[in-house]
């Protein structure tokens, strides 16, 4: 079984900047869409951002102009940029990718174990 291993976070002031990287291992044949997701506390999880294998990009509006994810196929990484923090994008960030697997070709959903993100003055 593979799996998803989260890199960055931390505290930022507002206006900061912090860069999330994210990178899968295991016996992966192709990796299809990747994305990051969000909990605040108290709310539900919220999908941020989201790329395909063709780097086909989707964006929440509330991180629109903001946020930038970009993925690396060959190191099996996806990233998130976060530009111009708002103590609103405090959360738990969650990387997700949606991955084919070697054996049977089967797919299956991996999880990053999740990174705190903090922007407060």
């Amino acid at each position: 079984q593979g799996q998803l291993v989260e890199s960055g976070g931390g505290l930022v002031q507002p206006g900061g900047s912090m860069r999330l990287s994210c990178a899968a291992s295991g016996s992966i044949l192709n990796i299809l869409t990747m994305g990051w997701y969000r909990q605040a506390p108290g709310k539900q999880r919220e999908l941020v951002a989201t790329i395909t294998n063709g780097r086909i990009t989707a964006y929440v509006d509330s991180v629109k102009g903001r946020f930038t994810i970009s993925r690396d196929n060959a190191r099996n990484s996806v990233y998130l940029q976060m530009n111009s923090l708002k103590p609103e994008d405090t959360a738990v960030y969650y990387c997700y990718a949606d991955v084919q697997v070697v054996f049977g070709g089967l797919r299956y959903d991996y999880w990053g174990q999740g990174t705190q993100v903090t922007v407060s003055s």
